[in-house]
């Protein structure tokens, strides 16, 4: 999954996904501490807006009296890219990694132990934010920001139907979608088979883990009850939807559907609504946003956080300048900076005020403590390889299957890929 910071027609927010990459030349037998002339930090292309990026080098080189050595990353075999880069002699000292890739990073020796950072820093960061952050006890990154789908609306497709407040509750928007539905007008809600991280978070939201430890291998969870129930919930949300059973949100783009004009809403990312509107630029009057409401008014629906971490490696000569570095870039100043410049989930639940006068942000933010990610193992990466089998479970039990016999169907693969070597 790819990321980018995306600033659309009337909409700034995140396109989240999980890895990053770079190189760097660090300065030969400088030292640590503030004596290094430089530090080298990797970003990914599209993390570091302008403003964010340019107030935080200005202060760190002038609190450090070293100078900041940003180089942004490419997409096309980061992860590769980046392995090799943590196992050489000299690595980049700062890098930004994907929030649910940083074990496998941490597994193989990569990245410095952040403990102390963590008590120094990070005594309130969000528990949902840097449980990603943590792999095997240890703190091995720290969290950076974060983002979640929400559910994008057609403000006039609601209205035409009698549909004039935003749903609290899963009833409720459950109702809205049949006043849609039965007003025959429009597709009361584009959701495809396969939306596997909106199913994710469904997961989340009951509860259920998706793996277990048998013995001292990890196998598929996939027939756990809990499952079976965010699978049950997903089911009621497809039946608004005449999208194919057996494909995801990008095939085709859902955004392009939606702008057509002729759908209620479909559950995507912020950014997702200025490809509505670049498809169709008179459709941004009528946009609407709302947190995918969850079984009750007070705890809105369980979501995938995909996003970020910065973490130092392990084979940095300046460990102490690259915290510094952190302390800066992660401070309480910097990390509302970038929640208002990009519509971004900040890293402490006191800062989530950051966000407002950002729609899409706005109805992220609610959802952001109960949001969770995929298994935070590093043999997980295996299972979301195409053709994903967790995608095959969703579109068996759509067609028919009970959730049990399609987790049955799908057990024997995901248990191959997990017992794959890293």
């Amino acid at each position: 999954m790819k990321r980018g910071l995306i600033a659309a027609t009337g909409v700034a927010a995140m396109l989240v996904s999980v890895a990053a990459c770079g190189s760097s030349d660090g300065d030969e037998g400088s030292g640590d501490g503030g004596k290094a002339k430089s530090l080298t930090v990797w970003f990914m292309d599209g993390s570091n807006p302008p403003g964010w990026t340019k107030s935080v080098q200005a202060e760190f080189e002038q609190k450090t009296g070293a100078k900041l050595d940003v180089q942004v990353q490419k997409w096309d075999g980061i992860q590769q890219k980046l392995t090799t880069a943590l196992s050489e002699s000299n690595p980049p000292d700062v890098v930004e990694v994907g929030n649910t890739q940083t074990p496998s990073y941490a597994q193989t020796g990569g990245l410095a132990d952040l403990g102390d950072l963590k008590k120094e820093i990070g005594a309130d960061w969000s528990e949902s934010l840097n449980k990603p952050s943590v792999f095997e006890g240890k703190q091995y990154a720290a969290p950076w920001y974060a983002a979640s789908r929400v559910v994008i609306y057609n403000k006039k497709v609601w209205a035409d139907a009698g549909v004039t407040e935003v749903p609290r509750t899963r009833a409720d928007f459950f109702k809205a979608l049949e006043a849609i539905r039965k007003k025959g007008e429009a597709e009361p809600l584009y959701l495809p088979g396969q939306n596997w991280y909106f199913f994710d978070g469904l997961t989340i939201g009951t509860g259920a883990d998706l793996v277990k430890k048998d013995g001292k291998k990890w196998v598929s969870n996939l027939a756990d009850p809990k499952v079976a129930k965010a699978m049950e919930v997903y089911k009621q949300y497809q039946a608004f939807s005449k999208a194919p059973k057996d494909k995801d949100e990008a095939t085709p783009q859902q955004a392009d559907v939606f702008a057509k004009g002729k759908t209620g809403a479909f559950i995507g990312m912020g950014w997702e609504a200025g490809t509505a509107i670049k498809a169709n630029p008179a459709i941004e009057k009528d946009l609407g946003y709302f947190t995918i409401p969850g079984e009750t008014a007070d705890k809105p629906e369980g979501v995938f956080l995909g996003g970020s971490n910065l973490a130092v490696a392990a084979g940095s000569k300046k460990q102490e300048l690259a915290k510094e570095f952190l302390k800066i870039a992660l401070s309480d100043k910097n990390e509302g900076a970038l929640a208002k410049e990009v519509g971004s989930i900040p890293n402490k639940e006191s800062l989530l005020a950051q966000v407002k006068g950002n729609p899409a942000a706005e109805a992220a933010a609610p959802a952001a403590k109960g949001g969770g990610t995929t298994p935070l193992i590093p043999e997980w990466a295996a299972v979301e390889n195409a053709p994903n089998p967790i995608k095959a479970y969703m579109t068996a039990v759509l067609n028919g299957k009970s959730p049990e016999d399609a987790a049955k169907q799908v057990e024997a693969d995901i248990n191959k890929r997990l017992s794959q070597k890293q």
